[in-house]
């Protein structure tokens, strides 16, 4: 069961115990400023309950710019990696933009030693991070 702990227009955050899982749904493209406080509130989120799996659906996203997918990989990856972080996953639509993000997101986390996969669907990955219990 989630229990969602921030939600607005742009991002909805939630927390499965259970599966020690930290979800964010975007809902529609957001500022630099939505898109960043969206990975540090999941971060603050973790030093009270742990977040070993990570889920982001982000068919609803838009484009990230480079900008943020260099603050996401240089500044959030290593942070959440230190903070428990063990394995991610994306929900995505396989559109050409969000698979060039994507696939620069994977090389980068390969770096880290951290596996990252994507998914059509919130159930596949949920099955694949249940499979490492």
């Amino acid at each position: 069961m989630s229990k969602v702990f921030y939600d607005s227009e742009v991002v909805e955050l939630s927390y499965e115990a259970e599966l020690r899982l930290g979800k964010v749904r975007w809902k529609k493209k957001g500022t630099t400023e939505e898109y960043r406080d969206a990975f540090i509130r999941m971060l603050d989120y973790a030093k009270t309950s742990p977040i070993e799996n990570f889920l982001s659906d982000i068919r609803n996203q838009g484009v990230v710019s480079p900008e943020n997918r260099k603050w996401f990989e240089a500044e959030m990856l290593p942070k959440a990696i230190k903070a428990g972080l063990k394995r991610a996953g994306s929900v995505f639509d396989g559109n050409a933009f969000k698979k060039y993000y994507m696939n620069m997101i994977i090389k980068v986390s390969g770096k880290f030693g951290l596996p990252l996969k994507l998914f059509n669907t919130e159930e596949e990955a949920i099955e694949w991070f249940k499979s490492f219990d």
